[in-house]
């Protein structure tokens, strides 16, 4: 492999399984204000046809864009795809953990969200891995047609 290769969280291929064949998106750090961009990738993610369920402790039973609140992904009771992380690099940690212990199938850490140890923790658990990156731009970029049957028009 050459140095220039990207490492094994950002690898498109990757990146295109997980937005493929994910439809349960389970996000983390949740935040019911619009300038957020929680907010805004929830919005985008829910208009392709995703079913997002909005996770943060401090806003559990309330609604986000329509959608209840969870306080923890273990309050989550359908299986998840993918775990969306809008937490800090050091928190993103016990998040990970969490995607591995309710048997998520990916593990997605927004731009700036970079934690190599668990994102080798969820790697080696068995989960597709997505570092450093944002769905809102890559479904675009990469032409995905999202999981509904409607909203794909946008792109």
């Amino acid at each position: 492999m050459s140095s220039s290769a990207a490492p094994f969280w950002r690898q498109e291929e990757t990146v295109r399984r997980v937005l493929s064949s994910s439809k349960t998106i389970a996000l983390v750090g949740a935040s019911p204000k619009s300038e957020r961009p929680s907010n805004r990738v929830m919005k985008f993610l829910l208009d392709q046809g995703y079913d997002v369920i909005p996770i943060n402790p401090g806003l559990a039973g309330r609604t986000i864009h329509g959608q209840s609140v969870c306080g923890s992904l273990g309050e989550v009771n359908v299986p998840i795809d993918m775990v969306d992380v809008f937490r800090n690099s050091e928190a993103a940690g016990g998040v990970v953990d969490e995607a591995i212990a309710v048997n998520a199938r990916s593990v997605w850490l927004q731009i700036g969200v970079i934690n190599e140890d668990a994102a080798q923790r969820a790697k080696d658990a068995g989960l597709d891995v997505v570092m450093d990156a944002c769905p809102a731009i890559e479904v675009p970029r990469l032409g995905i047609q999202g999981q509904g049957s409607e909203g794909n028009s946008k792109l």
